[in-house]
Protein backbone atom coordinates (compact mmCIF):
# COMPACT_ATOMS: atom_id res chain seq x y z
CA UNK A 1 0.00 0.00 0.00
CA UNK A 2 1.14 3.64 -0.17
CA UNK A 3 2.85 5.20 2.47
CA UNK A 4 -0.06 7.21 3.68
CA UNK A 5 -2.33 4.39 4.07
CA UNK A 6 -1.62 1.75 6.31
CA UNK A 7 -4.42 -0.96 7.90
CA UNK A 8 -4.23 -1.69 11.41
CA UNK A 9 -4.10 -5.51 10.66
CA UNK A 10 -4.38 -7.56 7.68
CA UNK A 11 -4.60 -11.21 7.55
CA UNK A 12 -3.35 -13.20 5.01
CA UNK A 13 -3.98 -10.79 2.29
CA UNK A 14 -7.53 -11.49 2.61
CA UNK A 15 -9.08 -9.61 5.81
CA UNK A 16 -8.82 -5.92 6.33
CA UNK A 17 -9.17 -5.32 10.06
CA UNK A 18 -9.43 -1.60 10.91
CA UNK A 19 -9.47 -0.55 14.77
CA UNK A 20 -11.13 2.13 16.83
CA UNK A 21 -12.44 3.82 20.16
CA UNK A 22 -14.12 6.41 19.52
CA UNK A 23 -17.85 7.72 20.54
CA UNK A 24 -19.60 6.69 17.34
CA UNK A 25 -18.28 5.79 13.90
CA UNK A 26 -18.99 8.00 10.96
CA UNK A 27 -19.32 8.03 7.40
CA UNK A 28 -15.16 8.94 7.01
CA UNK A 29 -14.58 5.59 8.87
CA UNK A 30 -16.49 3.20 6.75
CA UNK A 31 -15.02 4.95 3.69
CA UNK A 32 -11.20 4.46 5.08
CA UNK A 33 -12.28 1.06 5.34
CA UNK A 34 -13.34 1.01 1.49
CA UNK A 35 -10.39 2.59 0.25
CA UNK A 36 -8.19 0.12 2.07
CA UNK A 37 -9.89 -2.71 0.33
CA UNK A 38 -9.67 -1.02 -2.83
CA UNK A 39 -6.03 -0.15 -2.49
CA UNK A 40 -5.13 -3.58 -1.20
CA UNK A 41 -7.42 -6.09 -3.56
CA UNK A 42 -8.99 -7.66 -0.74
CA UNK A 43 -12.81 -8.18 -0.41
CA UNK A 44 -13.57 -8.17 3.27
CA UNK A 45 -12.81 -5.30 5.96
CA UNK A 46 -13.75 -5.91 9.44
CA UNK A 47 -14.71 -2.30 11.21
CA UNK A 48 -14.60 -2.49 14.71
CA UNK A 49 -15.06 0.07 17.31
CA UNK A 50 -13.89 -0.95 21.09
CA UNK A 51 -16.02 2.08 22.75
CA UNK A 52 -18.80 -0.06 23.51
CA UNK A 53 -20.15 -1.72 26.39
CA UNK A 54 -20.65 -5.25 24.10
CA UNK A 55 -17.78 -5.43 21.49
CA UNK A 56 -20.34 -7.54 19.02
CA UNK A 57 -22.24 -3.81 19.11
CA UNK A 58 -18.98 -2.96 17.63
CA UNK A 59 -18.06 -4.99 14.79
CA UNK A 60 -19.44 -3.81 11.26
CA UNK A 61 -18.54 -6.28 8.16
CA UNK A 62 -17.45 -4.29 4.63
CA UNK A 63 -17.20 -5.97 1.34
CA UNK A 64 -15.35 -5.06 -1.35
CA UNK A 65 -17.87 -5.30 -4.52
CA UNK A 66 -14.84 -5.30 -7.17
Amino acid sequence: MEVGFRADVIIEGKVIIELKSVEALGDVHYKQVQTYLKLSGCKLGLLINFNLPLIKDGIHRIVNNL
